[in-house]
């Protein structure tokens, strides 16, 4: 089990939480997400470590931006 966590910047609502979660629950592979709004730090969860690009890609679909 693999526990990546990333921060995500433009986040301001739970609606923006629910997008996030959406699109990078969508990512192959992956089996959970966590958002925290304050933070903007997001835990994913898989059964091997996400690639950084495919989580990268799933935040900008959302309409966010990972950092580095």
């Amino acid at each position: 089990m693999s526990e990546q966590i990333f921060t995500v910047t433009g986040m301001t609502c739970g609606h923006c939480v629910q997008s996030v979660t959406e699109e990078v629950g969508a990512v192959a592979g992956v089996t959970g997400v966590e958002v925290d709004l304050p933070t903007g730090k997001v835990t994913v969860r898989a059964a091997e470590e996400i690639a950084i690009a495919d989580v990268r890609a799933a935040v900008e679909e959302a309409g966010y931006q990972l950092t580095a």
